[in-house]
């Protein structure tokens, strides 16, 4: 509960179950009403750091990390502009080197890092990129215009099938009262035995039963299994993929490498054996990405014991 309180104020979420935190773009967060008593003036900044700030710039906090909100803005704000797709290059090494510097670019500005020289490139990029930038929103605005178009048609036909079901049910239940009343009435007014009465109905009972398991009738051939209608103006690229024939279960087979050198230490024994004396410790956002000092240290012990019991074959000379 501590880390879920306001840091200006100090109320918490256990003395204020219904205490709403918000989050600015510098990653800091303060409650709802410090945020109303920061802008009486009209104007305010950051109490942690004196970043200036605006009020519509604030937004609520959903994670519990407000850095990984920060982080979500500046992603949010930068992809905007470096909106290039993987058609947009001649090869994939380029689209790879570009997703590498908006990487690069979203790190620095998320870490404080040469935030001068960061703004300089993204305007760099934007100048020198406008047509390519404004061609891309318009085109990924249509496409979310037929996406949308698209979700709609799912909807209706998803109410749709959703009321008839009602009705089926509704129905079915006015039939189950029917004929219960008539074989009621059967019991009371018939001259017939009263276990051939029973029988009979029983049997009248199980076949309508038979009958509903059947399958429901087939779709008419204008609409994909989900409901969606094609042959409209929803942009056919986007249609559902029918589902494929599924093949063969994947079976793992373990990778066993061949390193021509000696067995390099278990990554238990890097730690205990001293080898990561000498290494600097992993940073958080490097160990929240899996990644940790002794894991690097036994991938460079492996690379240096690699190969050291290789013996060329005869004729073939080794470059040194």
């Amino acid at each position: 509960m501590e880390e879920q309180a306001c840091p200006r104020c100090k109320t918490t979420k256990y003395r204020n179950p219904s205490l709403k935190l918000m989050v600015n773009v510098c990653g800091h967060t303060l409650c709802e009403s410090c945020v109303d008593m920061l802008f009486l003036k009209g104007s305010g900044a950051c109490p942690e750091c004196m970043v200036p700030l605006r009020r519509n710039n604030f937004r609520v906090q959903l994670f519990e990390d407000p850095m990984v909100e920060k982080e979500v803005d500046i992603r949010r704000r930068i992809l905007r502009d470096y909106n290039k797709r993987e058609e947009d290059f001649a090869t994939l090494e380029e689209y790879n080197d570009y997703l590498e510097e908006i990487e690069n670019i979203i790190y620095n500005l998320c870490n404080n890092i040469d935030i001068i020289e960061t703004n300089k490139r993204i305007e760099a990029y934007k100048r020198d990129n406008r047509e390519v930038i404004q061609r891309n929103k318009t085109r990924v605005g249509r496409d979310e215009c037929a996406l949308e178009e698209l979700l709609e048609l799912e909807r209706v036909q998803d109410e749709s099938r959703k009321k008839e079901l009602e009705e089926l049910e509704t129905e079915h239940k006015k039939k189950k009262a029917r004929d219960k009343q008539a074989l009621i009435e059967e019991l009371m007014y018939s001259g017939k035995d009263a276990a051939t009465i029973v029988s009979e109905f029983a049997e009248k009972a199980e076949k309508q039963r038979e009958e509903e398991k059947q399958l429901p009738p087939p779709k008419p051939a204008n609409e994909f299994s989900t409901g969606i209608k094609f042959g409209q103006t929803a942009d056919p690229t986007l249609l559902p993929v029918p589902k494929s024939e599924e093949g063969p279960i994947f079976i793992y087979e373990p990778y066993i490498p061949i390193t021509e050198g000696p067995t390099p230490p278990p990554l238990a024994e890097v730690e205990s054996m001293g080898y990561v004396s000498h290494i600097r410790p992993e940073t958080p956002q490097e160990n929240a990405g899996g990644f940790t000092s002794a894991l690097a240290c036994q991938r460079a012990l492996q690379e240096a014991m690699q190969c050291l019991f290789y013996t060329p074959p005869a004729g073939i000379g080794v470059a040194l």
